[in-house]
């Protein structure tokens, strides 16, 4: 629970009181390769906070899935849009290594942020950074070139290129594993 509590305290400090208070509320799960953490359909009710592992956005398709997030050790994961306004996900989560979580639920977590001298800051900071993340991906997709792309993650998100399969990855920046390909063949 260490990387939680730095992480919280990068954001805003939290008092000794106030930690203990929100740790009380997390839960431990050990997860194992390719296991889903939300089935498209179902309700958001977790915050999970990634402590080992890799986990992957996506919609599933016939064909192939469209990824479109992958989140890492110590960070955050959730169906944001669905634990705020509790309907069901449009999208998937799934483990793409085993994986460890401290989850708190949706009920604790609005008990931190009432209860709590700094959990409404750290929860908006959070949110704020969740929204600059997908605002630069969705300006990424529509102003820069599949290789542009592709470059950023060696800048962005290298932990991505050494441990996510390249077919995920190509569905990640909108183009098909065999323009992947090409791509990684010009620029080598």
């Amino acid at each position: 629970m260490k990387e939680i509590r730095k992480f919280i305290d990068n954001i805003s400090p939290m008092s000794d009181s106030d930690w203990l208070f929100f740790s009380s509320k997390l839960k431990k799960v050990e997860l194992d390769k390719n296991i889903p953490l939300l089935k498209i359909g179902k309700v958001e009710n977790h915050l999970s906070f990634i402590s080992k592992g890799i986990i992957r956005l996506y919609i599933p398709e016939e064909m192939s899935d469209l990824t479109f997030g992958f989140v890492f050790e110590n960070e955050f994961i959730t169906a944001y849009d669905s634990l705020l306004t509790q309907t069901p996900s449009e999208y998937q989560i799934e483990t793409l290594t085993e994986t460890v979580l401290w989850q708190i639920s949706n009920k604790d977590l609005q008990e931190v942020y009432k209860s709590t001298k700094n959990g409404n800051i750290i929860g908006r900071r959070m949110a704020e950074n969740m929204f600059l993340i997908k605002s630069k991906r969705e300006l990424s997709l529509l102003n820069k070139t599949a290789e542009q792309r592709y470059l950023d993650l060696f800048t962005d998100r290298p932990k991505l290129l050494e441990k996510i399969p390249l077919k995920f990855i190509a569905s990640y920046i909108g183009i098909t594993p065999q323009a992947l390909s090409r791509i990684r063949k010009r620029i080598t």
